[in-house]
């Protein structure tokens, strides 16, 4: 049976539907992997160590709790709530280190080429555009760069976009690659990359206007300038373990819809693109 036809609305309607039928699961699963990924940012904060290199490692480590959580929550999306082994953060599994490797395969050059640009343009110094200002040739070989970083980030964005619904099955101990994620989506690439981009970048958006809320209630309202931070992480942390759950459950949903797939039926035969 060929590849299904996805459609944007339903996809979105579906993934969203789930995980707010789903929310009290979600802060069950959530919990340890939350505290894990507090400690790392907290931990990243003591080290007061201001490079993009150290911004970079703490993102590395945090794909750890991350990686244990949405390989659950996509074991919950695809087969129910009774096939998770147990909740995540209490060990790691060579599920998890499949899941890992795939995503690496997925996302590992969008993240280096976001390694390399943080690191070219890092720190950015506003003042150096000033009107009448002569720019350090330093400065403008870094900013030189940066262009062509910054296009083929975006490029190499799309392309992780277009072929991450296939980390789903690995989640479930399908065996997929990014090879198989791209030829199955042939005729269904924009709908996939729009559904995506959608849940993962509002995700990041509402992350980030939740974080300046909290942030100065805290410290405005409140005057809890010393509990600020904390708060501010342990709620920004929650939001975008939320958006991580949405975006693992587009692309569950994706790629169910897509393979017509159910437990312990064979993939579809696809055309090599």
């Amino acid at each position: 049976m060929p590849p299904a036809k996805l459609s944007f609305s339903d996809v979105l309607t579906e993934s969203f539907g789930f995980f707010f039928a789903n929310i009290r699961l979600f802060f069950h699963l959530v919990t340890i992997p939350w505290i894990m990924s507090i400690v790392i940012r907290v931990v990243g904060g003591l080290a007061d160590v201001e490079s993009a290199i150290a911004l970079l490692v703490e993102k590395a480590i945090d794909a750890v709790p991350t990686v244990m959580f949405v390989v659950a929550w996509q074991r919950v999306v695809l087969l129910g709530p009774n096939r998770v082994d147990r909740l995540p953060g209490l060990g790691w599994s060579p599920r998890e280190s499949a899941y890992l490797g795939h995503l690496l395969k997925v996302a590992g050059m969008t993240f280096l080429l976001m390694a390399v640009f943080m690191i070219t343009v890092y720190p950015m110094d506003s003042g150096a555009f000033r009107a009448g200002q002569p720019l350090d040739p330093e400065t403008a070989r870094r900013y030189t760069l940066a262009g062509p970083l910054a296009f083929g980030f975006i490029v190499s964005l799309v392309l992780a976009l277009r072929v991450s619904f296939g980390l789903a099955a690995t989640a479930v101990d399908v065996p997929f690659s990014p090879r198989l994620s791209w030829a199955y989506s042939r005729d269904n690439a924009w709908p996939i990359i729009g559904a995506l981009f959608l849940a993962y970048f509002g995700g990041t958006l509402v992350t980030a206007v939740a974080a300046l809320m909290v942030n100065a209630i805290m410290a405005g309202v409140l005057r809890a300038n010393e509990a600020a931070a904390i708060v501010t992480w342990a709620v920004a942390i929650l939001i975008a373990y939320g958006a991580v759950a949405v975006t693992a459950t587009v692309q569950a949903v994706i790629f169910r819809r897509l393979l017509s797939w159910r437990e312990g039926a064979g993939l579809p035969a696809h055309v090599e693109s």
